[in-house]
């Protein structure tokens, strides 16, 4: 797919998978943009089967078993292209089913995280599950990829929850700095956000230039066409935003990610897991 500006989600065989196609599916439909399917193999060569890996070996007995661990790491990546085809065939027929016009199906063998940023420049939109594959085998509800993908990318990034929902009621965690203007600008920009009404939230410290940052956001989504309710609620933004989400039925939610403004304390490290877990609703998360 060469078009530009289109949604790409970040797939992997498990259950969480259908989410992301669906979420991702949603995003499209309504920025009538193309979706892609990109499925990243993330090669183990440490899962070989082999087990005499001694350094006594001979010259040739070494020879043979570079040649035996080779064949085994093509063997594995052969088998696992041939089930991430029939993977993502069956999530680009479920994206199709969904409505969406035009759906790309594409795999890759590496690092998600640096598959994603080589990729980044013609995507408008990144869609991630919070948990994925590793999910099987442990016990943690926010997946190991995420905070490091979010890392290494400079477009918005919407992580989505386990099951699908249309999301009716948008919450934009604003504190007036630049990635949170920027953030406001875009929501009132987007057909993604069109008709769906707006809870503009302000917390953290008091600032005397809370109630004139609050005008001017409060303006421009009104301008858009938005329905929008805008408050400034002093006190713990973690506890604050989490109280409203439940409060309000909001199911987005919309924050910058890994900051240095007043919320720097909430979207770094921990704390931004602790908001994802307790939010248990889909992210969009701002670079």
């Amino acid at each position: 797919m060469t078009t530009d500006n289109k949604v790409l989600a970040c797939v992997d065989q498990s259950t969480y998978a259908d989410h992301v196609t669906d979420y991702a599916a949603w995003a499209a439909r309504r920025m009538a943009a193309p979706l892609e399917l990109l499925h990243v193999i993330d090669r183990h060569p440490e899962t070989s089967q082999i087990q005499d890996h001694s350094g006594s070996l001979t010259p040739n007995a070494q020879e043979h078993l570079l040649g035996e661990l080779a064949e085994a790491d093509e063997a594995r990546t052969k088998a696992a292209r041939e089930q991430g085809r029939l993977f993502l065939n069956r999530l680009r027929e479920r994206a199709l089913a969904a409505g969406v016009m035009t759906v790309d199906v594409r795999q890759r063998l590496g690092h998600l995280d640096e598959t994603l940023h080589e990729q980044q420049a013609g995507v408008r939109l990144f869609v991630l599950g919070r948990r994925g594959e590793s999910a099987r085998s442990t016990q943690r509800d926010l997946g190991r990829n995420v905070e490091r993908v979010v890392r290494a990318l400079d477009r918005p990034i919407l992580t989505v929850t386990e099951g699908f929902k249309a999301p009716e009621h948008v919450l934009i965690a604003f504190d007036g700095s630049s990635i949170t203007r920027r953030g406001v600008e875009m929501v009132a920009a987007s057909p993604l956000f069109k008709g769906l009404p707006v809870y503009l939230l302000m917390s953290g410290k008091a600032s005397q230039e809370g109630p004139k940052q609050m005008a001017w956001a409060t303006e421009k989504l009104e301008s858009a066409g938005f329905g929008v309710v805008g408050e400034i609620v002093p006190g713990d933004p973690e506890t604050v935003i989490a109280q409203a989400i439940q409060s309000r039925g909001i199911d987005l939610l919309v924050m910058g990610a890994y900051t240095h403004s007043p919320l720097r304390s909430l979207f770094f490290g921990s704390k931004t897991a602790d908001l994802l877990r307790s939010a248990r609703i889909p992210t969009l998360l701002l670079r």
